[in-house]
């Protein structure tokens, strides 16, 4: 019966989890809203009207984006600018996910906490009805709720700190072939915008996306070392940073710009080929961990096994210990 909780709590976590993977691996492809609206346009022989529009909308966008919205900046109104400018930094380190910005993301921890506890207190309700349930054991009921409900409430930091550091990583392996490309295009005379445009074009990571927003906002009317300061910042990579420092510098100076992008492709193959050496070095030590509480005993019992059920059996030493 005391095991009754946690083996419900599970239960309900591994049927979400099969769900949530079920619904990922159905979902449909991502496609652009815009589009699909002229295509729906051009089909139809009269025009769409602002309540059919709002029809054909997902139920997500309609229902329960604007309910997160309206929680979030409900908790905005409480929480510091300090903290808002935070979150958004690292909503930026990570890409905007989603599109999400300070509010949607206050209110997905604020749901999860609610959610999550709420959740815990139901099962352990529930396994204790047989006794009256909350008179049985309140303070283990709120304890477990409270627990899930901080756990809750962290979940979402977590997952985004997660999503930063995979962006990163991501980041920093197609960092080196980049000014290659690059260095190509502008000796091929073409200008330094081209040759974002045709990267970005090229590649589908995080970096052409990259790309592809500084080209939107030099478009726009921004100065191109702001918009590729910007991007630095909203990567917050050492290496990027000092690759678009050295961009505005030969910008400003004058300096060739095919030669500096020779020399700062040169820079990242050498740091790629040293964090390949370090994770080598890394190796060894990493691999002692699995290889003594996991191997070591495996090849312990397999090979001293036999023998020690032999020495066991032995009549010698059965006589010794009578």
């Amino acid at each position: 019966m005391d095991q009754l909780p946690i083996i419900i709590g599970v239960g309900v976590v591994f049927v979400i989890a099969v769900v949530l993977v079920v619904v990922g691996l159905r979902s449909p492809k991502a496609s652009d809203p815009l589009q699909t609206r002229l295509a729906e346009y051009s089909t139809r022989e009269r025009p769409l009207t602002l309540e059919e529009i709002e029809l054909s909308q997902p139920f997500a966008e309609r229902v329960i984006l604007p309910t997160l919205r309206r929680l979030g900046q409900f908790a905005a109104r409480f929480t510091p600018q300090a903290s808002l400018e935070s979150i958004q930094h690292d909503l930026d380190l990570a890409g905007n996910p989603r599109g999400f910005d300070p509010t949607i993301f206050w209110a997905a921890r604020i749901g999860a906490t609610l959610g999550l506890g709420g959740l815990i207190l139901l099962l352990t309700l529930i396994s204790q009805a047989p006794q009256l349930a909350f008179s049985a054991n309140p303070a283990r009921a709120l304890g477990m709720a409270a627990g899930a409900a901080l756990l809750g409430f962290y979940m979402p930091v977590m997952l985004l700190k997660s999503k930063i550091k995979r962006r990163e990583e991501a980041i920093i392996k197609s960092m080196p072939a980049a000014p290659v490309m690059l260095t190509g295009c502008v000796e091929a005379v073409q200008g330094f915008d081209q040759a974002m445009q045709l990267v970005s074009q090229k590649w589908e990571n995080e970096l052409s996306l990259a790309f592809e927003r500084v080209i939107q906002e030099v478009r726009l009317g921004k100065l191109r070392r702001d918009a590729l300061r910007d991007m630095a910042e909203r990567m917050d990579i050492a290496d990027m940073t000092s690759f678009v420092a050295a961009l505005i510098q030969a910008d400003q100076l004058g300096v060739s710009m095919a030669k500096v992008l020779r020399i700062q492709s040169d820079q990242m193959r050498m740091k790629r080929r040293q964090r390949a050496e370090k994770k080598a070095h890394e190796a060894p030590i990493k691999m002692l961990i699995p290889m003594v509480f996991l191997i070591f005993p495996s090849i312990y019992i397999v090979l001293l096994g036999p023998a020690a059920l032999t020495l066991i059996n032995s009549p010698a030493l059965r006589s010794v210990f009578g």
